[in-house]
């Protein structure tokens, strides 16, 4: 984890310099999404780099619960977060299943859901993942946002369609964008992962190279662009990276019981 020389929050300094300073260097510790979204839409996926409060945690800058780690660091890891960022509200976290459940309204805690679509200004959605892929969704002209966890499994049983099926702007006028997730070249899986793809499109045989007997390297960006462009969303930017071989990333198959989680999140700015 990288370390910093800036105070920690919490610690007695400025207010306002210290928070410009804080979010003058997280910025350089995120990635933003490289897609034509309205202006009025913020977007972004956090690390495991950067400046967080905690302190030599073997988890990094990780934002996820459910993953061993201390949930006081956690805790602390997404104030600093919010904080940093200026996000317009508390990101509205999700506990993720792998399955197809899309959160629609607020709710207490973290409710089941691997998806999230808003309309309201001022609401951030947010995404955790460690392989899997987090893509986010807008509407061209900023009126509505959602959010999608797409591991293998929600992404073969229909995640992405049915987040779609929850925005209520119509598929010409929506893009998408696929963040950091495992690339194919490091995510080898059995048959059976092929079998659940092919068994809805014979077309996703193109998504998967044989690697040995009875395993293939799986290419989830091509598949959630193949759903979505089936889906009628002919706008899909993103992918390219790898989190496992990628050391900015969290990545549970490299890291195992020490990853932690980055959080994709987006939201409508409110004006």
């Amino acid at each position: 984890m990288v370390s910093s020389g800036l105070p920690r929050p919490g610690e007695r300094c400025g207010g306002a310099l210290l928070q410009a300073a804080l979010r003058a260097e997280f910025a350089g510790f995120v990635l933003r999404p490289d897609w034509p979204a309205p202006a009025n839409v913020g977007a972004v996926v956090t690390t495991c780099e950067g400046p967080s409060p905690v302190r030599n945690s073997a988890y990094g800058f990780n934002v996820g619960t459910r993953c061993g780690d201390d949930p006081t660091a956690v805790t602390r890891n997404r104030a600093f977060l919010r904080d940093a960022l200026a996000l317009p509200s508390e990101p509205r976290w999700l506990r993720q299943e792998h399955g197809i459940r899309v959160c629609l309204e607020a709710q207490p805690g973290e409710p089941e859901a691997d998806a999230a679509v808003t309309r309201d200004a001022g609401v951030v959605l947010a995404i955790q993942t460690a392989d899997c892929l987090p893509v986010l969704f807008c509407a061209d002209d900023g009126s509505e946002v959602a959010a999608a966890h797409a591991g293998w499994r929600g992404l073969a049983a229909g995640v992405l369609e049915a987040a779609l099926q929850a925005i209520r702007t119509p598929r010409a006028r929506v893009m998408a964008w696929l963040g950091p997730a495992i690339a194919a070249r490091s995510y080898e899986v059995g048959g059976e992962v092929r079998d659940a793809f092919l068994a809805h499109d014979p077309a996703a045989a193109s998504a998967f190279a044989a690697t040995r007997a009875g395993h293939w390297a799986c290419d989830l960006y091509a598949l959630a662009r193949q759903r979505l462009h089936a889906a009628g969303v002919a706008r899909t930017f993103g992918g390219g990276l790898d989190t496992f071989t990628d050391l900015r990333l969290h990545s549970y198959r490299r890291d195992g019981a020490t990853s932690g989680r980055m959080g994709s999140l987006i939201w409508i700015a409110p004006y």
